[in-house]
């Protein structure tokens, strides 16, 4: 979706601070919602993804939380829209008597065991891949109101397939438990001028990993 987190390639956003002895977490609360984040992803039983609960905060909102703030909330509506807990549990802070016991969701090991476990989004399977290294590619100017990995500063314009990764699962699908849809994922090189006109350095360039659902041929 064209929401206010896609800020690539925006201006007038002021320059990117950098701490150079900046905490993990600035606060022990952070923590405990990347703690709690990690848990719940673990169980197996969300049927949302990280990032379209936080694409969907309002522009005013988003601009105005911070960083684990979006992830609490993140968290939250991943919650409820799996039917793991509703909204006036959240709002109470305890289950609804007619819930009932349940045993616990995750141990503290599998929680940690879930941290630092990479999802496995790489696909054996014999997919055709739709385009070739070196070919010339056209990001689509499509515009999702659902998630998607096409930044908005790349659709429509050329590039060139430097990379083929594999055969991956598509993100925009799988972000909704949509399905996996599979497909190939491609490195594509897009020149700096390309992308943000003769102004720019001629050698500089921008690499974007794409899908082939969000290209088509030059």
């Amino acid at each position: 979706m064209n929401g206010i987190h896609d800020m690539g390639g925006m201006q007038d956003l002021g320059a990117i601070e950098y701490a150079e002895s900046e905490p993990v977490f600035h606060e022990a609360w952070e923590g405990r919602v990347h703690a709690m984040s990690w848990a719940v992803q673990g169980t197996g039983k969300l049927r949302l993804g990280l990032r379209p609960p936080m694409e969907a905060i309002p522009a005013g909102e988003y601009l105005r939380m911070s960083y684990y703030e979006r992830w609490i909330t993140a968290v939250i509506e991943r919650l409820v829209a799996s039917d793991l807990v509703t909204r006036a549990e959240i709002a109470s802070g305890r289950p609804d008597v007619a819930t009932g016991k349940a045993d616990i969701a995750l141990s503290p090991a599998a929680a940690v065991e879930a941290l630092f476990k990479i999802p496995a989004t790489r696909r054996n399977m014999p997919v055709t891949a739709r385009f070739q290294q070196g070919q010339s590619v056209r990001a689509r100017n499509i515009h999702p109101v659902t998630h998607t990995r096409l930044p908005r500063y790349a659709r429509g314009k050329v590039g060139m397939i430097e990379r083929d990764h594999g055969v991956f699962v598509f993100a925009d699908t799988s972000a909704y438990s949509a399905g996996e849809k599979p497909q190939h994922l491609y490195s594509v090189r897009f020149s700096a001028r390309e992308l943000w006109g003769d102004q720019m350095p001629a050698q500089d360039s921008v690499h974007l990993d794409l899908y082939d659902d969000y290209l088509e041929p030059a």
